[in-house]
């Protein structure tokens, strides 16, 4: 199963900062997250869900996703977050997002509320959900949490905060450093995987965490294409100078689609001429060749409608 939107890239925006707002609207990012968690000082927490409601009723979006990140469920802020934002502006929002998901019942709380909220406004629209896997239990509990509801369209790793929960040391977020280097093997191969196979078993996006670094574009062009490689279909960003790189490095190169559409080409030709084997370039081409190709040319057909 294919995830129908395209999310290559996430460029989050602290809620509080009214301009940084307005500029990532613009931006060629996939999908705009409004962050009222950890981006916004404990004080601003109140001018930062304004904002949200602010932006998501006057700023024209295009064709980016509108996402907000809630507070984690373990604050004070989290439930008045979803309400006041789906209130006010439910019907311009396509996803909320969930910080630091440790079992299936916090998605199934976040979930309650948001049917409680659409049926009192007589919405016709079901607001998706992506949670954010970013803890020892989140991995652990991974496979439930993405069976937890049909809302549910998106897992994301934080690695950040689960490197602290984990107490795992690290120097930069999303960079490797001197105990990976150290270390005969992935440091993070499990926590990411785990979440890859996860998403693909339900038909959801997964997205990789964010690279801390601004001025290493080759560091976080090769981390994305590590990613890509695990099987994540996009990364966060945390500053619009990423997103270009990002966004190539998830989108299907050329020689790719191509040999996709040879891939398609080939099975046509023998099924017209009766054959039952097909090869291509010397290669026989097998049930998941042909699989792996129309996963190629779906992605690229979305890639095309964005444009």
């Amino acid at each position: 199963m294919i995830p129908a939107r395209l999310e290559r890239s996430q460029l989050y925006v602290p809620a509080h900062l009214w301009h940084m707002i307005e500029k990532a609207v613009m931006s060629p990012a996939d999908a705009v997250v409004l962050d009222l968690e950890d981006a916004v000082p404990l004080e601003e927490k109140i001018t930062a869900r304004a904002n949200v409601i602010r932006a998501l009723t006057e700023l024209e979006f295009g064709g980016r996703l509108r996402v907000v990140r809630l507070n984690g469920l373990d604050t004070p802020f989290a439930y008045r977050d979803l309400i006041e934002v789906m209130e006010a502006a439910g019907e311009r929002l396509d996803l909320l997002m969930l910080p630091k998901a440790n079992a299936a019942r916090d998605v199934q709380f976040v979930e309650t509320l948001l049917t409680q909220v659409e049926a009192a406004q007589g919405s016709s629209q079901a607001t998706g959900v992506e949670v954010q896997i970013e803890t020892a239990a989140g991995v652990l509990n991974v496979r439930e949490i993405a069976a937890a509801s049909p809302r549910l369209e998106a897992l994301i790793f934080g690695p950040g905060d689960f490197a602290a929960n984990a107490q795992m040391p690290i120097e930069h977020i999303g960079e490797r450093g001197a105990y990976d280097a150290d270390y005969p093997g992935d440091r993070w191969h499990h926590a990411m995987q785990s979440i890859v196979l996860a998403a693909r078993a339900h038909g959801l996006r997964c997205l990789d965490g964010p690279y801390a670094p601004l001025d290493n574009p080759d560091g976080l062009a090769r981390m994305t294409r590590i990613a890509r490689g695990l099987g994540f279909d996009g990364k966060q960003c945390i500053h619009p100078r990423q997103l270009d790189v990002v966004n190539a490095a998830f989108s299907q190169r050329p020689e790719e689609v191509a040999h996709a559409q040879a891939v398609i080409a080939a099975l046509r030709e023998a099924e017209e001429t009766g054959r039952g084997a097909v090869s291509l370039e010397g290669r026989m081409v097998d049930a998941a060749s042909i699989r792996m190709a129309q996963v190629t040319l779906h992605r690229y057909a979305q890639e095309r409608r964005t444009l």
